[in-house]
């Protein structure tokens, strides 16, 4: 009988403990802004994936935030994430966008990267990325083929060190030793874009799912060509361009393009939190990031920009962080070589 009573006691806490927390964090939430800090240029991938989920997340976060979007530019997003982990407040109201593979740059010991990876709270990834190299048309490669064959060594825009745009062409110039230069700078792929539609660049190696709507005009018309795929395995609308593995001749190149696969791909755009962040809000915001993924009326509008949502969680993308910290040390060693700025 006692048992029974202390049961139902307990049971009756729990709901009353939920629905505080609930209230709670509607409370803390409601009149408030959420603040997205985008670590690229207006215009480019990373900021129109962020400006989308912001414009539907404030309705799936409890008291109804409003959201604002902020481009904080600089050394291919990592002033960004030097920002949300050593400055931003860690109250629930500043989520962060950079690039993934920069926690290559702290884990290979780049004194730049002040973070640690371990230390932010991840709310999720919208898509993994599909990396490819589009060039345009007046660079005269339109094949691998025609790439290797080249006379003179392809420039590629960059953002910096820690970036797709910047890693990936390093990458595949020392597995596949394609010619290729490596021009860094640029505040965003749209930056990168303009350079090479005014003859400035060749073009560059970043994702499809960003470069699907925002070069779609230089796709469609033939000025801009998707030449190769960096990822292992092939986006299921580009089964007509080849991929980088079938180039490579040893198992060291196989092992550096699995690196390009990895945190290149799933791990690309993921939205962070401050270290510190209180759990519950952490929760309430990585359960925010899933629901907004798959909002109806966000689908309906991705579908009109062609933005691809296939949504990765905060833990999973936690637990991927984690496992880079693992890499052998052959591997870093090497990556060291290719990827870590020279002094």
């Amino acid at each position: 009988m006692f048992r029974i009573i202390g049961l139902l006691t307990l049971g009756i806490l729990s709901l009353f403990s939920g629905r505080a927390i609930g209230a709670g964090a509607e409370d803390f939430y409601k009149g408030k802004t959420i603040t997205f800090v985008v670590g690229f240029a207006a215009g480019g991938g990373f900021d129109t994936y962020t400006r989308m989920l912001a414009r539907h997340f404030g309705k799936h976060v409890p008291g109804n935030p409003a959201t604002v979007v902020e481009n904080m530019t600089g050394a291919g997003s990592l002033v960004a994430a030097n920002h949300i982990f050593n400055k931003a407040d860690a109250d629930g109201l500043t989520i962060g966008n950079w690039i993934g593979p920069l926690v290559l740059q702290h884990i290979l010991g780049n004194p730049a990267a002040k973070f640690d990876g371990r230390g932010f709270g991840w709310l999720g990834v919208p898509t993994p990325d599909s990396g490819v190299c589009a060039l345009t048309a007046a660079s005269g490669i339109k094949s691998p083929e025609d790439w290797l064959n080249s006379k003179r060594p392809i420039k590629i825009g960059a953002t910096g060190p820690g970036s797709t745009t910047d890693d990936v062409p390093k990458l595949l110039r020392e597995a596949l030793k394609l010619p290729i230069q490596v021009v860094e700078g640029y505040k965003g792929t749209a930056r990168i874009r303009l350079a090479a539609e005014a003859g400035e660049l060749d073009g560059g190696c970043w994702a499809w799912q960003s470069i699907k709507p925002t070069w779609a005009k230089g796709v469609e018309s033939g000025k801009v060509h998707i030449v190769l795929q960096s990822m292992l395995e092939s986006h299921s609308e580009l089964k007509h361009v080849p991929l980088a593995a079938k180039y490579a001749k040893s198992e060291e190149a196989r092992d550096l393009l699995k690196v390009a696969d990895g945190p290149y791909g799933v791990l690309a755009r993921p939205y962070s939190v401050p270290p510190k962040t209180p759990k519950e809000r952490l929760e309430i915001l990585q359960k925010a990031f899933m629901a907004t993924t798959k909002d109806a009326e966000l689908l309906a509008e991705a579908r009109k920009a062609k933005l691809d949502f296939t949504p990765v969680d905060g833990p999973t993308v936690a637990k991927l962080v984690n496992e880079l910290y693992d890499l052998k040390p052959a591997v870093t060693d090497k990556l060291k070589q290719i990827i870590l700025p020279k002094k």
